[in-house]
């Protein structure tokens, strides 16, 4: 008598077994299950995942045993952070991408708003540079007017600088470093701007450029 037969239909009974249990477990319910793997590495089947592998990935079952999905690993805080910075970065660049694709219609379009806003930096700065020079000779004069008073005279009838000469000479001062720094910034503003638009003008011709589909 030939016995293969019979001990294929166990061997494949047996290998079907725990997902023919889980569909019976469910089938009545209506319910899913769920397949996961310890840290062991053995499979298990039933109705809900135990608390220590609620956070590890799954598979998810019908009724009838059949995956439906998987559900992936629960992220750890870092992951998660992680993932959202990206996740923020890809829409960021995304809706940029359709700014520059409404926005402009070629090359010239951006490099031409590129040199007005330089331009207009450069007049910001030359007005800073005059306002700059014009201070520098409003601090000589009071220089001048320093050197007839103590300490810096050496005269023996010279008196101690007068309270609303030494203000006006910590304003003017004063008025000079936020000169220095707000010409500085506009410096700064214009090395920025640039290389922004000339980013711009990159990614405009990618866009533009690279195969439909893509």
């Amino acid at each position: 008598m030939n016995r293969r037969p019979a001990l294929l239909a166990l061997a494949i009974s047996l290998a079907l077994s725990p997902v023919l249990m889980a569909a019976q477990s469910t089938q009545g319910k209506g319910t899913k299950s769920y397949k996961w793997v310890d840290e062991h590495g053995i499979t298990h089947y039933g109705d809900t995942v135990p608390p220590e592998y609620s956070k590890q990935g799954r598979s998810e079952l019908n009724a009838q045993g059949v995956e439906l999905r998987q559900l992936p690993r629960q992220l750890t805080a870092e992951e998660a952070e992680t993932a959202q910075k990206k996740a923020a970065t890809e829409s960021r660049r995304r809706q940029h991408d359709s700014f520059l694709l409404t926005t402009y219609t070629k090359v010239s379009d951006i490099e031409q708003l590129r040199d007005e806003r330089i331009a207009l930096i450069d007049g910001q700065m030359e007005i800073a540079r005059g306002s700059i020079e014009l201070n520098q000779q409003r601090l000589k004069n009071l220089e001048q007017r320093l050197a007839t008073f103590l300490p810096y005279s050496t005269a023996p009838n010279a008196r101690r600088v007068p309270d609303q000469l030494a203000g006006e000479v910590v304003r003017t001062m004063k008025e000079r470093d936020q000169l220095r720094e707000a010409l500085k910034s506009r410096e700064k503003e214009k090395t920025e701007l640039r290389a922004q638009f000339n980013e711009d003008i990159e990614r405009y011709k990618e866009l533009t450029t690279r195969p439909a589909g893509r």
